[in-house]
């Protein structure tokens, strides 16, 4: 069994071939069961979450030809902010579709960061407007550099403007991007950084609504990454109410985006509304984007099936480098 370091991934994986495997496990071909989730209680402090992320196919045109395997195993433990340590800690394990042999360990967390903001690009492939040059970043935290990389890898970008609750870290961000083919700034105006994108992603923990509806200009873009829970929110209802809805999956997103759950409970939209999930979009059951002047939104929550297809790429390049 190999061992697979963040170094690793991040030297095996571009956007582009990630989008294209993501697009392929979207048409059809894996098993994604629902994700696990168990509690582990602490009788100090708060209590940890470990996550069990399962995936399979039958994929002949693997390395071995006997597809693959896999699962993420994700801890999750609010309290290691104290100790220095992520929040958030995995490792993915793959192995042979066929015998169940371990292939691989790989870094959970660097791969974690690819899959998900290259979702985001791949929907972005269907629903951001062609030509689109200028990006807001709501939120500075790991995946945001990911999140910005991925969409200019799609998109002729020129400019984004970072917009974070602590100054101090969006100019990190900043700093990490400026040998980017793009320009980069900081701004404490976040009305005016929203209203003047094509693109708005927006990665946070925010209870409240960061992105406004009323500062959407026609034919913008709204990716929605972070609010993971019911509890949580990163748009408001006018946001909702004015764009075309999509979700990376309707089972993770209507049971877990607090972006979509609380405006379907409090009756402010309808399941109906949201129009598509990203498998619709990548087998062509739904045409994405239909105009210039439409404002599309895609919220993401994240799949057992995004982490696989990542998984399977890494190894593949990995084993045949």
């Amino acid at each position: 069994m190999q061992l697979i370091s963040a170094d690793d991934v991040g030297r095996i994986l571009d956007h582009h071939s990630l989008a294209d495997a993501l697009a392929d496990a979207f048409r059809g071909g894996v098993v994604a069961p629902v994700r696990h989730h168990h509690t582990i209680k602490r009788a100090s402090g708060t209590d940890s979450t470990m996550l069990l992320m399962p995936a399979w196919s039958d994929f002949s045109g693997s390395v071995s030809g006997n597809g693959y395997m896999g699962v993420k195993i994700a801890t999750v433990s609010p309290d290691n902010n104290a100790v220095g340590k992520p929040a958030v800690m995995a490792v993915y394990l793959l192995s042979d579709g066929q015998t169940g042999e371990p292939l691989a360990l790989i870094d959970g967390q660097s791969l974690t960061l690819w899959r998900t903001a290259t979702a985001s690009a791949l929907a972005g492939r269907y629903l951001v407007r062609e030509g689109a040059t200028r990006m807001a970043m709501i939120g500075a935290g790991k995946l945001a550099a990911h999140l910005v990389r991925a969409h200019a890898a799609m998109h002729p970008l020129s400019h984004v403007t970072i917009w974070n609750r602590s100054r101090t870290n969006a100019e990190k961000l900043a700093a990490e991007l400026e040998s980017d083919s793009f320009s980069v700034d900081v701004t404490d105006d976040r009305e005016s950084a929203i209203a003047d994108a094509d693109i708005i992603s927006s990665a946070t923990i925010s209870p409240v609504p960061l992105v406004e509806g009323a500062w959407l200009k026609p034919g913008a873009h709204v990716d929605l990454v972070g609010a993971f829970t019911p509890q949580l929110r990163e748009s408001d209802d006018d946001a909702v109410r004015k764009a075309t809805l999509f979700v990376d999956t309707f089972d993770g997103a209507l049971k877990e985006a607090g972006d979509l759950v609380q405006p379907i409970e409090a009756g402010t939209i309808s399941r109906s509304d949201i129009a598509a999930e990203l498998a619709m979009l990548c087998r062509g059951d739904h045409p994405g984007r239909t105009s210039e002047q439409e404002i599309t939104l895609f919220k993401s929550t994240g799949a057992s099936l995004e982490d696989f297809a990542a998984g399977c790429l890494v190894w593949e390049k990995f084993r045949t480098a």
